[in-house]
């Protein structure tokens, strides 16, 4: 009987949070470093990439937790989404991007295993 570190069902949207988290924070840190203007768009990132960690650490080890978590994720990722799209830097592209393909995914996650 072979085991898996991650169940199967869970790798997409573990994947899917993991790269958002990444995005995020290169995100924030080039926000930080930039415009001040750009604080609502640090924070967001802070946040989506805070909660996209703790999605994968649920889905990781397959927590009856993480469909609710994913739902609010998926929130989270939006509105990052949302306020990365007032900007015009790739960075910020980027991490909107990631943002939506994690949120599409963590929707899908909330749907199949609530």
């Amino acid at each position: 009987m072979a085991t898996t570190m991650v169940e199967q069902r869970n790798q997409a949207c573990l994947d899917a949070c993991a790269e958002c988290q990444q995005a995020c924070e290169t995100c924030n840190y080039n926000c930080c470093a930039g415009n001040p203007d750009m604080a609502e768009c640090a924070r967001l990132c802070l946040d989506c990439a805070a909660i996209c960690a703790a999605c994968v650490t649920l889905l990781a080890r397959d927590s009856r937790w993480a469909a609710q978590l994913c739902q609010l994720c998926a929130q989270v990722c939006e509105a990052c989404a949302a306020e990365c799209d007032k900007y015009d830097m790739d960075y910020c592209r980027e991490c909107a991007a990631a943002c939506r393909r994690c949120a599409e995914q963590c929707r899908a996650m909330a749907t199949v295993t609530v």
